[in-house]
């Protein structure tokens, strides 16, 4: 019996298996809020027969964006648009969809990658003043972000547990907070990007201090039966930059205080990082934290072949793989899993004649998912 076509459970949320469709930002909102395009993606994603979709970087405040074009939850716009979007959705699909909460921090106001990626300057039409913990850009040639104070950090956090609640009222069975990836959570964790002098800079112990009070905060406005967990980056790939002992600590805090999971990744916060790159090259660091902290993790990067995954799981490497660009590039990625691992997968009835001869069983005939 194929182990990642198993069950999971994150905390009272059951998966139908092991496989995660990563956040991808997707740079098609309007003002934060979903249109047509996020209905079509999201709901190409959905049919996938995946255990788990997590919706891309969601900024909790416009100057929390990475790019203008982000998606947002911090308006009454973004949370109508998006409840539309998932009303479709779920009309067709039984995956619990999970939302990433995030605050882009210094890397805001950025190009879509197609258009190069490149900041635009706070004077510069559709740009603004981005904020960090230190007034230390993410590359030479950037604007300087202004450092959070008193007012600033507390906006941080309510404007986290407000975008909790929109997404409470939303449905969304599960949260994900964005401490990964160079963004303002991470920033304030790598002695690389933050050194203040304050109860917030310096120690381990205060530079994770603002990422667990906005884990407080979440947790705090989401509902208790609900997941929230948290998505690392486990080392900067740069000599004294974040690393994998600081994740530890940092997941052991986190599951102190009824943190569901670890999604584990690497990377981001610096240009000076020297990443080596091979097939599942992170997993070692989700292996890591799952083995010292004891919490379910989910592992990414270069994750593509049925195979692998299966082994990623059944080893005990981590509990779910997560799948991000080989998700894009084969949407129908969890059934042709299943079908080379003997498992079977969700499939809407609209799709059950196309199964090829073969694998007649492969498609579990059920809407809701169920045997």
């Amino acid at each position: 019996m194929s182990a990642l076509f198993q069950p999971l459970d994150l905390g009272a949320l059951r998966l139908m298996n092991r496989i995660v469709i990563a956040p991808m930002c997707q740079y098609s909102a309007r003002e934060g809020t979903p249109g047509d395009w996020h209905l079509m993606h999201l709901g190409t994603l959905a049919l996938s027969g995946a255990g788990l979709l997590i919706l891309e970087a969601t900024a909790v405040s416009p100057e929390g964006r990475i790019s203008p074009f982000d998606l947002g939850l911090y308006s009454d716009d973004n949370e109508a648009g998006l409840a539309r979007v998932l009303q479709a959705v779920r009309a067709h699909s039984p995956m619990p969809i999970a939302v990433q909460l995030a605050h882009a921090g210094r890397k805001g106001s950025s190009r879509a990658p197609w258009d190069g990626g490149t900041q635009i300057a706070p004077n510069e039409p559709l740009g603004w003043k981005t904020v960090a913990p230190s007034p230390l850009p993410h590359s030479p040639e950037e604007d300087a972000p202004a450092a959070l104070d008193a007012a600033g950090l507390r906006k941080v956090r309510d404007d986290f547990a407000c975008a909790a609640r929109r997404a409470a009222r939303l449905g969304l069975e599960a949260i994900e907070l964005h401490f990964a990836h160079g963004y303002l959570l991470h920033q304030f964790l790598s002695p690389l990007a933050n050194q203040r002098d304050d109860e917030y800079g310096g120690s381990l112990d205060n530079r994770m201090r603002l990422p667990l009070e906005v884990f407080d905060a979440v947790r705090a406005a989401f509902p208790a039966e609900r997941p929230v967990w948290a998505r690392i980056s486990a080392t900067d790939w740069v000599p004294g930059g974040w690393d994998i002992e600081g994740t530890v600590a940092l997941s052991q805090a986190l599951k102190a205080r009824g943190c569901a999971a670890i999604h584990v990744t690497t990377g981001g916060l610096s240009p000076l990082q020297a990443i080596r790159l091979g097939p599942g090259y992170q997993v070692p660091y989700a292996q890591r934290v799952k083995a010292e902290v004891g919490l379910p993790t989910m592992a990414v990067g270069l994750i593509t072949e049925p195979r692998q995954a299966e082994a990623i799981v059944a080893e005990g490497e981590a509990d779910a793989v997560s799948l991000a660009r080989a998700m894009l590039y084969d949407p129908r990625w969890p059934w042709h899993a299943a079908a080379a691992l003997g498992a079977q997968v969700f499939a809407p009835p609209q799709y059950w004649r196309c199964q090829p001869h073969e694998y007649k069983h492969l498609f579990i005939e059920n809407r809701f998912g169920q045997r």
